[in-house]
This record gives C-alpha cells, structure tokens and sequence, in this order.
C-alpha cells in the first residue's frame, strides 16, 4: 500500500474513533429524544463523517425499551455509521 493511501485510511479511522465519543456515537452515548418520530428525520440530517453528504437509513431497530440504533449509509460515499439514540418521553407536570 502506498503511504498516501494508508494516511487516508488513517484519517477515516481517526474520524470515526472521534464520532464514537460524540453523541450518538456508541449505545454509551446516545442522543437524547423526547419521542420516536424525531429519531429518523434527526439521523438523515446528519452530515456523513467523511464527505458531509447526506445519509440514507437501511434500518431502524430498537436495541432496548428506550435505545435505538439507526443504520445509515452515506449517499455520496456509501460510509455506514451506527448513529444511537435513547428515548426519554417529557413528563407532565
């Protein structure tokens, strides 16, 4: 492999290492949601780690009662990424 290519794959693997530790990057550190019709229009406008473009979803699965797990790939780059979420419904006062 040539340096230049190994530098490139380095920096993807440095970004996703860095999404990780964001929210929404590991069922640790979900996004917090106040209800489930939020979850999938909030997933797709999020920019893609790698290129900015926008993501599509191939599946939405409810990992727990309250976390979710949306599977995205990029339409420009077709990066995958895992974005996590966690649903905690406003209570009335």
């Amino acid at each position: 492999m040539s340096h230049q290519l190994n530098q490139v794959l380095q920096r993807k693997r440095d970004r996703e290492r860095l999404a990780a530790l964001l929210p929404g990057g590991s069922r640790e550190r979900p996004i917090i949601v106040s209800s489930a019709a939020v979850i999938e229009p909030r997933a797709v406008r999020t920019p893609c780690l790698h290129c900015g473009g926008e993501y599509r979803i191939h599946e939405h699965e409810r990992a727990a009662s309250s976390v979710r797990r949306v599977d995205v790939g990029c339409r420009q780059c077709s990066a995958p990424r895992s974005i996590w979420f966690r649903l905690v419904p406003h209570e009335l006062n």
